[in-house]
């Protein structure tokens, strides 16, 4: 057996602690899968006090996180204390610079740097490892660099945030409003306190910049996803989407038009019997389209200690076996400039949630408003009558772009007879 493979981590939080516990619970089958022992030699946190449920006395305490990446009996530096700049911007460099092998599960820091994290590992002929920066358990980086590696990626999507889809899922279940579930969440663990890269979309963002990197070959580029949040999504809107034979899911969904690169988080309606309509509760699913393989769906747990701990451990094994692949799937070099899609490419059907006053004439100016924009109605739902008074109005369409909805909800919001904006979800069938 090879000589050791010597990591030191810093932050020993949720998942410090749970690779700890992987490593001393399985070392000796990992080192025999691995073809070596995978050891701790050094930790770093800013608490040495804090109880974290392990055993640490037998490995070095560092003071200063900037001498895990100097450290001569440190092979690979596991940054797991977050952030997309400072302290873990600097570490994840200085380590790389000092030829160490990274491994991370920090996505806002690869959507934000990624590549020229990558272009550093390159240049200095060490690895950069992040499947636990996506989908938790799930081992999607992997499974886009290797398994699917035959394949012309057509489309990724997903979702991506156990965190809004616990939501959602409680939502609809419970008949609860936003606000409400959310500080449930909150005190069960599930939400931050404060839960804004959550339920906003930009947690999910970040991974999706990730996944469209390796899905399509291009460079990672976080400001043209268009994202948006959960945090307008009413319990009207779930008993709406019910009716309809839909949930709503917040979706990542990348997918190449014609050479050119269409990204979105956003919610959607998907059939309640469709794959991604049965992924409930804290759970991620992402699905990958390929020329050859079809379509595949890869479902798990997408946060928490055991998952993502697991995921990191996995980046381990592969380095310990001397196995290191280039970040985004190709070299830098080879990574492009991405064409990025309009709002025109964009095309799907449209949930359209109105609160109008109930008066004659109403339905018909906004019919009109989208036949002007080429918008043709699918479905309408009114529930009930009160003359004079606002009522709800839902109404689902064929396909359009996304820039033909978006103009005609504008002039919609407008009509005297909208009391507020329309609720416009894209409409997903897969």
């Amino acid at each position: 057996m090879a000589s050791n493979l010597r990591i030191g981590i810093a932050g020993l939080g949720t998942v410090g602690a749970g690779v700890v516990k992987i490593l001393q619970s399985h070392g000796a089958d990992i080192a025999r899968r691995a073809g070596q022992d995978i050891v701790i030699t050094a930790v770093h946190a800013r608490d040495a006090k804090k109880d974290r449920g392990v055993d640490l006395s037998q490995y070095g305490w560092e003071k200063d996180i900037a001498a895990l990446s100097t450290r001569a009996n440190v092979d690979v530096v596991v940054e797991l204390i977050g952030g997309e700049d400072g302290d873990a911007k600097a570490l994840v460099e200085n380590s790389l610079k000092n030829k160490k092998h990274v491994v991370t599960a920090n996505k806002a820091l690869l959507a934000k740097h990624g590549l020229a994290l990558a272009k550093l590992a390159e240049d200095n002929g060490v690895s950069l490892n992040f499947e636990a920066s996506v989908a938790g358990g799930i081992p999607i980086i992997k499974a886009l660099r290797e398994g699917f590696a035959g394949n012309k990626i057509e489309g990724i999507y997903g979702i991506l945030n156990g965190t809004c889809n616990y939501i959602l899922t409680e939502m609809r279940e419970t008949g609860r409003d936003f606000g409400d579930v959310l500080k449930e969440a909150q005190e069960k663990g599930y939400a931050e306190a404060d839960p804004t890269f959550d339920v906003d979309g930009i947690d999910a963002a970040h991974k999706l910049t990730i996944l469209s990197a390796l899905a399509f070959g291009v460079k990672p580029d976080f400001a043209n996803i268009d994202i948006t949040g959960i945090r307008k999504i009413t319990a009207n809107d779930i008993e709406f989407a019910k009716e309809l034979g839909c949930r709503i899911k917040l979706l990542g969904i990348a997918r190449d038009i014609g050479g050119r690169i269409a990204q979105s988080l956003e919610p959607c309606l998907v059939p309640i019997d469709a794959p991604m309509g049965t992924v409930e509760g804290v759970f991620n699913a992402v699905f990958v389209e390929g020329d050859f393989v079809d379509r595949a769906m890869l479902e798990g747990r997408g946060a928490g200690q055991g998952p993502t701990a697991s995921a990191v451990v996995a980046d381990l094994i592969d380095l310990a076996r001397g196995y290191y692949l280039p970040a985004f799937g190709l070299p830098v070099s080879q990574l492009k400039d991405a064409q990025w899609a309009g709002a025109k490419d964009i095309v799907s059907g449209q949930y359209i949630n109105l609160t109008v006053t109930d008066q004659p004439g109403v339905i018909a100016d906004v019919s009109a408003i989208l036949r002007n924009f080429g918008i043709s109605i699918e479905s309408m739902i009114q529930r009930g009558r009160d003359p004079g008074q606002p009522v709800s109005v839902v109404i689902t369409t064929h396909e359009c772009s996304r820039e033909a909805i978006r103009a005609a909800s504008a002039k919609i919001a407008a009509l005297k007879s909208v009391a507020a904006p329309p609720t416009v979800l894209r409409i997903e069938r897969f």
